[in-house]
């Protein structure tokens, strides 16, 4: 049986022990332009809603989360309606 060795010993690594680099690995990798770390997902918003703390009634609530996914910005749909507000532009960056 070998000697376990102590937390933190140097000892050299064989690369053939490295593990495979799979399309897995390199799907799951970050990305780098030059130096920069590019952010995957949606790009930020030019123009990004406001988190506010907002009490409403429980059965205005409960209306729209009946809707399903996307209950909040239904919300914010009907208020700009009732404040005569333009319908929002979808903005990305």
């Amino acid at each position: 049986m070998a000697k376990k060795k102590p937390a933190g010993a140097k000892s050299w690594i064989d690369p053939d022990d490295a593990p495979e680099l799979t399309e897995e690995f390199f799907r799951r990798a970050d990305i780098f332009d030059g130096d920069k770390l590019v952010r995957r997902g949606r790009p930020p918003s030019l123009d990004p809603k406001q988190a506010v703390s907002l009490r409403l009634d429980p059965d205005v609530v409960a209306h729209f989360r009946r809707t399903g996914r996307g209950w909040q910005s239904r919300i914010n749909s009907a208020l700009r309606k009732v404040a005569k507000l333009p319908k929002e532009k979808r903005k990305r960056a």
